[in-house]
């Protein structure tokens, strides 16, 4: 890597090309940006002191073809944006100065091709600016097309009369950062940039398998994919909670589609490589290094099979499962609820690889209701989740595709991280365990989805639409009985933080109701303040403790075993 300061020229100087990567995201910036760049372009002009334009990352790019005529050709890694808005800056001025020779002899490589060729998304609207004669505005098509709205934004508001096209050249400065063909662009980018829009793992590998010269195959394996519609565009983009950060789904889809590769023993990779590759922020770069290293370079390897994944993954993993309503037998739906609803997104490499390598549907839904039970007895426990990505992965590992060498290889796990707790352990966390709101919700959520009656007078609910409810609020000395002593107390304030005092409800109670005494909690105090009564109407978890006259701890110890009994039916290994 060699970085050093660098005026425009220094950029483009005749002969070299500068490309954006052929699938890079669009150019996007908008007029307050123009607005600001013109501003300082005069302030440069007005008092001839340097202008930093920030950092340009270049990385070494293809040889030459027979005919074409650039020395030395350079690939965007970050600075597309600024340089495609100086350059239509710097067009509009010299039209609007009379100096189109000039433009020529410093944009263009030898006087004819621009040498700053623009990407898929952009190219046919850059060259349509590069190519105007005059400084008019041209006809932006439908869709709108941001380039052409820069240029027509500068047509209309360069006043060449305050503005100097040499002293801006001799000012505009940058941080010119060229990077050999061999380094890590991802991580010289993201460490640069910390605090903006970091390239994403599907940008990069898309930069990766395909380039100018296979546009075809592009079409067939990653736009029919990944970009086909809308809608597509839309699932692939949403963005999920997955530990501290958010990712795309797309994204997500990369990650879990390369553990199927590092898990299969016919790679033999090493442990070190499992380690390096385990890394999500550097995900493209270990791409590379896979098809580098154990495909021979051969990158049909990954291609190959994954439109096949990549629409197995689109079928099975639904993040608006949790606004709908589910079934409440084992199946598909469910694990959404658990994965995107409960945030445990470590499952997704293995359900994946069960959808795409179990046919046979009813042992689909066994297996998934293995995980269910099994993910479940664990968040009612309270046991750690930090060993999941091991366990999820060793589970591809050794190609357990069936319902009964699933259970098997749980149940032979005698570690405190992976373990499945007895039906003791399930009583004793239905009655001890504090868990965070997510998780008492969903307990219940699944609970209540599994032994609520088909002739039910409401219907259930997406997982999203409801919200937990004290029984015996935190406040209760507010409004219910003291207790006789404060060690009692302290303990009715533990216990009513635990799943039998819990239930979940589709909207929340006013705060007036909230705190009131139980009778008052279940009635409420009239139409625009309703009680427990009508906002958890048709709930069976919360059925019988409307019924009680008084709530107490006794009371909560019995609903915790009542729930206890159902999950237990329920959640079976």
């Amino acid at each position: 890597m060699d970085a050093h300061k660098a005026i425009i020229t220094n950029i483009f100087n005749n002969s070299t090309l500068i490309e954006v990567p052929f699938f890079q995201r669009s150019y996007v910036w908008k007029e307050d940006l123009w607005a600001r760049l013109l501003e300082d372009m005069e302030y440069v002009v007005k008092t001839s002191k340097p202008h930093f334009f920030g950092s340009i990352i270049l990385k070494a790019g293809r040889k030459p073809k027979q005919g074409e005529n650039f020395a030395d050709c350079r690939t965007v890694v970050d600075g597309q944006q600024r340089l495609t808005t100086f350059l239509i800056f710097m067009k509009v001025l010299c039209l609007k100065l009379g100096q189109s020779v000039l433009f020529d002899c410093q944009f263009r490589i030898m006087g004819q091709s621009i040498a700053l060729r623009h990407g898929k998304n952009d190219i046919d609207d850059f060259e349509t600016v590069m190519a105007s004669t005059s400084a008019v505005q041209i006809d932006n098509p439908t869709p709108q097309s941001r380039i052409i709205d820069a240029y027509n934004y500068f047509v209309e508001h360069i006043d060449e009369t305050k503005l100097d096209i040499m002293t801006i050249i001799m000012n505009a400065q940058f941080v010119r950062i060229d990077l050999d063909a061999d380094e890590d662009e991802q991580q010289i980018f993201n460490t640069i940039n910390s605090l903006g829009v970091n390239l994403t793992t599907s940008e990069l590998l898309k930069n990766y398998f395909f380039s100018r010269d296979t546009v075809s195959e592009y079409e067939a394996k990653w736009e029919a994919v990944f970009e086909k519609d809308d809608d597509t565009k839309s699932y692939w983009n949403t963005e999920i909670e997955t530990g501290r950060m958010k990712r795309a789904m797309i994204d997500i889809f990369f990650d879990s589609y390369f553990q199927l590769f590092i898990q299969d023993k016919q790679y033999n990779i090493s442990n070190d490589d499992k380690i390096m590759y385990a890394r999500v922020d550097s995900l493209a770069q270990s791409y590379q290094h896979f098809i580098d290293n154990y495909c021979d370079g051969n990158k049909n390897v990954v291609l190959n099979q994954m439109k096949d994944y990549a629409f197995c993954f689109m079928d099975t993993f639904r993040p608006d499962i949790c606004g709908m309503s589910i079934p409440g037998t084992f199946g598909i739906e469910r694990l959404n609820v658990i994965i995107f609803g409960l945030k445990t997104s470590t499952l997704i490499p293995y359900v994946l690889y069960i959808a795409k390598n179990v046919y046979d549907e009813d042992e689909q839904k066994a297996m998934y209701g293995i995980l269910e039970s099994y993910i479940m007895r664990r968040m009612v426990v309270h046991t750690t989740t930090n060993n999941y990505n091991n366990l999820f992965t060793a589970l591809i590992h050794n190609e357990v595709l069936d319902s009964d060498s699933l259970v098997a290889k749980l149940q032979s796990s005698n570690d405190s991280t992976t373990y499945i707790p007895t039906d003791d352990e399930l009583r004793d966390g239905f009655k001890k365990s504090k868990l965070i709101n997510l998780q008492t919700r969903g307990i219940i959520y699944l609970i209540e989805s599994n032994i609520r009656p088909a002739n039910s007078a409401t219907i259930l609910l997406g997982f999203d639409r409801y919200s937990l409810e004290h029984l015996m609020p935190k406040k209760w000395r507010n409004n219910w009985p003291a207790c006789s002593s404060e060690d009692l107390a302290r303990q009715r304030d533990s216990k009513l933080l635990t799943l039998g005092n819990l239930a979940i409800i589709p909207q929340s109670l006013n705060a007036s109701i909230r705190d009131s005494n139980w009778q008052t909690k279940k009635i409420g105090k009239g139409a625009n303040k309703p009680g427990l009564n009508l906002c958890a109407a048709g709930l069976s978890t919360v059925y019988d403790a409307l019924l009680e006259n008084e709530w107490t701890e006794s009371k909560i110890d019995s609903r915790a075993d009542w729930l206890f009994e159902k999950a237990k039916g329920l959640w079976k290994i």
